[in-house]
């Protein structure tokens, strides 16, 4: 911003030495030595007629001046290409070389990641460049190069390039990125530390830790001392029991789920209590059949049961209704219904309807245990949720009736 403002400046007291509105212009009629116009200088003296606005657009082309490459408006800048074609003067071995410093000097100084990716990719690719074709305006150049020593250059630099880009591709989480550069790193130079290194790193944030422990001992093979691998390694071998641990936790629990659940199946069939499931389960988490104590079958089992109360359109719900206690058990608490304004609903004015497997009702004894009812061999539990209908006596037959109708249409 201090160097916009520095320009902009610039602009303004060239502008005024051009026509003579301030500035030195100004001094014009005290000092006679002094012309009241400055002419601008010869590189300049195409935009003498232009804005401020058009000056500095065209400052902004100039490679010293420019704050963006993108800063051409779609126009050939000729000086910028040619300054881009400087980074590829010399052997390939010195243009990837430039790119490499340029990349590890971002890494160093100021973590910028991503930008120094670009700068190792670059330096890669410089390597893999055919040579530039000579000048034909230069004439032949003859160049003597040790092309053993040279390729042993490109060789280095090209190793250090895949292990740096690593890194950075380590820092910015893409790692199966990193590991690629590790392996073509490790392909040049198996003894690299630092591919080892950053390969394991990489494997262990991805939880593929017999990978991570190959990574780790490979490098400790050829420095046994490194401390950095030393830590990955336990590292990793803390993720290693962690995920051992959780999942022997994890077999353990589903072994224990299989179990109550056989369990739970035997106790049912023992019972001779039929049981449904359906495409479309209520959304009821909280109802389960259960036993008490879950890999015991002949312990006492528990129904979730919901009350309806079809003449009013109000429920109530059991969470665990024993499969020794009855219905008059748990409506001797439920009565009186704090919406019964008409006091319609006590043991002696109610009856019990529960359906059947084929689809009718029987009427449920008030004082029978559940067991009894469900064990009868004419009701079946849906959905691991009983239902039973709760009606006043004298709206019983219109309960009946409805229900019959219903059915009738399905």
């Amino acid at each position: 911003m201090a160097t916009e403002q520095s320009l902009e400046a610039l602009l303004e007291e060239r502008m005024k030495l051009h026509d003579g509105t301030g500035g030195i212009g100004d001094q014009s009629s005290k000092n006679k030595n002094v012309p009241a116009s400055v002419a601008l200088p010869p590189g300049m003296q195409k935009n003498q007629d232009s804005t401020s606005e058009e000056l500095w657009r065209e400052l902004n082309r100039t490679p010293l001046f420019m704050t963006s490459l993108d800063d051409t408006d779609g126009e050939e800048n000729v000086a910028l290409e040619a300054l881009k074609a400087l980074a590829y003067e010399g052997t390939k071995a010195e243009v990837a070389q430039n790119f490499r410093e340029q990349g590890t000097e971002l890494v160093r100084l100021e973590k910028r990641y991503p930008e120094a990716r670009e700068y190792y990719t670059k330096a890669l690719d410089a390597l893999k460049r055919p040579p530039l074709p000579p000048d034909p305006e230069e004439g032949p150049q003859v160049i003597e190069i040790d092309e053993e020593a040279e390729a042993r250059k490109e060789r280095d630099i090209e190793e250090v390039c895949l292990v740096n880009r690593a890194l950075c591709n380590l820092e910015m989480k893409n790692y199966g990125l990193c590991n690629r550069d590790c392996a073509a790193a490790l392909r040049l130079n198996p003894r690299n530390i630092k591919a080892w290194y950053r390969a394991g790193s990489a494997c262990l944030a991805l939880d593929k830790i017999p990978e991570a422990l190959d990574a780790c001992q490979s490098g400790l093979q050829f420095e046994l001392h490194n401390a950095a691998m030393k830590t990955l390694l336990k590292k990793v071998e803390s993720r290693r029991d962690h995920l051992a641990a959780a999942e022997k936790s994890r077999a353990e629990r589903l072994e224990r789920q299989r179990l109550e659940e056989a369990t739970l199946r035997l106790a049912l069939k023992s019972r001779n209590i039929p049981t449904r499931k359906t495409d479309r389960p209520p959304e009821m988490p909280e109802a389960k059949i259960a036993l008490d104590d879950p890999v015991d079958a002949s312990s006492s089992v528990s129904f979730p049961v919901i009350i309806l109360y079809p003449a009013h359109a109000q429920t109530d719900f059991i969470k665990g209704f024993q499969e020794d206690e009855s219905l008059t058990d748990h409506l001797s608490y439920i009565f009186p219904l704090p919406w019964d304004e008409q006091n319609e609903y006590s043991l002696d004015k109610v009856e019990c309807y529960m359906e059947t497997i084929e689809g009718g009702l029987i009427k449920a004894g008030k004082k029978l245990s559940l067991l009894k009812l469900l064990s009868s061999g004419k009701l079946e539990v849906t959905d691991g949720l009983v239902r039973v209908s709760v009606v006043p006596k004298d709206k019983a037959g219109e309960f009946i009736a409805d229900f019959k109708k219903r059915r009738g249409k399905q």
